[in-house]
């Protein structure tokens, strides 16, 4: 968690160790066990949440995990309705709406709005998205899935498939996983989106090795986790290239009969073509299971922020 003076902000998936990690995680587990024992953790606290961006998933979640804790949620859904579509400046949002809240959950199209937001706040900021630069809560949901279903976060051999240039839930990630002795990473992309130049930097920096190869079918065998994700159509500059993307890789009922039994296959959603919907059925899909987690990662996430003790309350 990022510091601002005295004021914790989540910003990146980086700024979390693997102690803040296992914490975290013990939260979580505590959570899903006995949530009504933490129903009044965010008593009296009232969070906004700012999504300049659309969001399902993500906003939904965090709104539940505010009610459930107790909290309560004011929320601006579409940026075209905020004070942003007159051509407010973000920092002049940040600051007004630091007057209404106790903290902002904030979403923004541009790769470095979490970090300036959390220059200009008077309250936490927890960032749900930023370009194509950070998504650290999503992360950190990824790899409370890996764990609970592998038992284990090093010694992997993860996949990651899809848009790797403009993808945050990709770069996030790989800057968890890099912290784990002994992962290995596989990287499928097609031309236009191949691994982008800061990830490769995470990874040399951790000394973890990887490869880049063109098609789903020369990396399949031997892993352990399959991490797909979609081409982020908003963020091609040029259409046509988004096309000639489109479907140059897929998750089929032929192809995945080459990943192990023993894999698991993730998503952040929403997915387009990427994976067949006949896989939703196989026991080695995990993506909606991945998608339920965001709640409890939310809530641990929130209760922490705010320094509760709620793994203690009976």
């Amino acid at each position: 968690m990022s510091e601002n003076t005295n004021i914790r902000h989540i910003i990146s998936a980086a700024d979390f160790s693997q102690s803040d990690l296992r914490d975290l995680f013990t939260l979580i587990n505590s959570i899903k066990e006995a949530p009504h024992h933490f129903s009044s953790t965010l008593s009296n606290r009232v969070i906004a949440t700012f999504f300049c961006e659309p969001s399902t998933r993500t906003r939904v979640s965090f709104e539940s995990a505010i009610a459930r804790l107790g909290g309560a949620c004011i929320s601006v859904a579409d940026g075209a309705t905020s004070s942003n579509a007159k051509g407010e400046t973000l920092e002049d949002m940040i600051r007004t709406v630091g007057g209404y809240a106790d903290a902002i959950v904030l979403r923004h199209p541009e790769d470095d709005s979490a970090e300036r937001a959390a220059c200009v706040a008077s309250i936490p900021i927890i960032c749900a998205g930023a370009g194509a630069r950070h998504h650290p809560t999503q992360a950190l949901l990824d790899l409370y899935t890996i764990v609970e279903a592998r038992d284990r976060l090093s010694d992997l051999l993860i996949v990651v498939a899809g848009d790797l240039m403009h993808g945050r839930t990709a770069r996030s990630l790989i800057e968890l996983l890099a912290q784990y002795e002994g992962n290995r990473f596989t990287f499928v992309a097609p031309p236009q989106c191949t691994l982008h130049p800061d990830s490769k930097a995470v990874l040399d920096a951790h000394k973890m090795a990887y490869r880049e190869v063109p098609t789903l079918e020369d990396a399949l065998v031997d892993a352990d986790v399959l991490y797909m994700t979609r081409l982020q159509k908003e963020r091609f500059a040029d259409k046509t290239a988004y096309e000639r993307a489109r479907g140059t890789y897929s998750l089929s009922s032929t192809n995945v009969d080459q990943l192990p039994q023993d894999a698991i296959i993730m998503h952040p959603l929403p997915r387009n073509e990427e994976i067949d919907s006949a896989i939703d059925a196989d026991p080695r899909a995990r993506y909606f299971t991945q998608a339920h987690n965001g709640l409890f990662v939310r809530m641990a996430l929130l209760a922490t922020l705010f320094e509760t003790e709620a793994n203690t309350m009976s």
